[in-house]
């Protein structure tokens, strides 16, 4: 490890505290039953703007959705197989948003087929939804919607998880980066750039320029790709990420967030990996700081501002033993991360979101569980005082 990854690692342990919670939350369970839990997508799923949750499970053949605030429970397709990832956006402006979903997923390329579908409701949102196929791309793995031109149109990003062709452990091989225009749905190819395995997805403006951008985290670490014009992309490497040799270099999730008017970057890392990573800006480049490494098959990570302070806390959830989710603050006097479990041992956490759930202004977490089967949502009932 360079010397300077290892002082900054070194510092982080004498800068995370670990003090009383600062958040009170009220767990709210919705569902037991999910097997192979995997996403939980925030969308409004029937006009009457309150975010509803999708509730994708691997193991099932079941997409569901939960109604707010009944938290009544829908079926949206019952006939999926190996469900992995799925995003919302409405792409013909009906006010109902329709599900981009990636199926027929598995780890191993030779064993993935990669089926990625549109479903559209049929009148009624309560009810089955249709299904049409648009694509078969192996190890299709994370979709989001992106408005990569400033447009205000957004495209369909998917990024596989590796190379058709790679082989376990090493995942040796480029993967694709493509995106699908609404309407015309044909595959159209971003990059091929990055190798081995190719985890994290996020959208964001990271240059303020209007348009959004997409940051990747894979075996090389996080990415961004800006649009430039039709069939040219600008690739910007960003960090490094865990500098130990393949396969567990890189980064496994990347989430952007703010400090007041500084930028940072977060990371799980490496692939699955038990290490929660804060990048800042120096005065030439992004300094590592790891503000935790005790986590076990880190699975998901957000940021958001859970206090309205102007510094965005991170949300990180692992699924491995231990089974938490936790939320880190930044503490600017003291110019130290402090820890907080949100879920100490209840969710196997395999994804969060974050979402004003019962719209009293304040911003609320829902996680779903992959070992432990469940759907929760955590009431954001302010800062505790002290």
């Amino acid at each position: 490890m360079p010397i300077k990854s290892i002082a900054l690692a070194l510092f982080a342990l004498f800068t995370v505290s670990r003090v009383a919670a600062q958040f009170n939350f009220r767990e709210h369970t919705l569902a037991t039953d999910l097997r192979g839990g995997y996403q939980v997508v925030v969308a409004d799923l029937n006009r009457d703007r309150k975010p509803d949750l999708i509730a994708l499970a691997s193991g099932m053949k079941e997409l569901v959705w939960f109604e707010n605030p009944s938290w009544q429970r829908h079926v949206i397709i019952n006939n999926a197989s190996r469900m992995i990832n799925c995003a919302a956006y409405d792409t013909d402006g009906d006010g109902i948003p329709e599900i981009a979903l990636a199926q027929e997923f598995a780890n191993n390329p030779a064993q993935s087929i990669g089926v990625v579908s549109i479903l559209k409701h049929k009148g009624d949102p309560t009810g089955l939804w249709e299904a049409t196929e648009i694509d078969r791309l192996s190890t299709s793995h994370r979709l989001r919607w992106a408005d990569l031109d400033g447009s205000g149109k957004k495209v369909l990003v998917n990024a596989p998880l590796a190379n058709a062709n790679a082989q376990l452990p090493e995942y040796r091989g480029n993967v694709p980066l493509v995106l699908y225009r609404p309407g015309s749905w044909k595959r159209e190819v971003i990059s091929t750039a990055l190798e081995g395995v190719l985890h994290g997805l996020y959208i964001v403006d990271i240059d303020r320029d209007g348009r959004e951008d997409i940051l990747t985290a894979s075996f090389v670490g996080v990415d961004s790709f800006r649009f430039v014009k039709e069939g040219r992309w600008l690739r910007n490497k960003l960090v490094a990420g865990d500098p130990a040799p393949w396969p567990k270099s890189g980064a496994s999730e990347i989430a952007v967030g703010m400090l007041g008017k500084e930028r940072f970057l977060a990371t799980i890392e490496p692939w699955h990996g038990n290490q929660v990573a804060v990048y800042r800006f120096g005065k030439t480049d992004w300094e590592r700081l790891v503000i935790d490494d005790t986590l076990n098959d880190g699975h998901t990570l957000l940021t958001a501002d859970l206090n309205g302070d102007g510094r965005d806390e991170i949300i990180a959830g692992y699924r491995g033993q231990g089974r938490s989710v936790n939320v880190y603050s930044f503490d600017k006097a003291r110019k130290q991360w402090s820890k907080q479990a949100l879920d100490n041992g209840g969710i196997a956490a395999a994804a969060c979101a974050v979402a004003d759930l019962n719209t009293d202004g304040k911003s609320d977490i829902a996680c779903i569980g992959s070992a432990t089967t469940n759907l929760k949502w955590y009431e954001n009932l302010g800062v505790k005082k002290r």
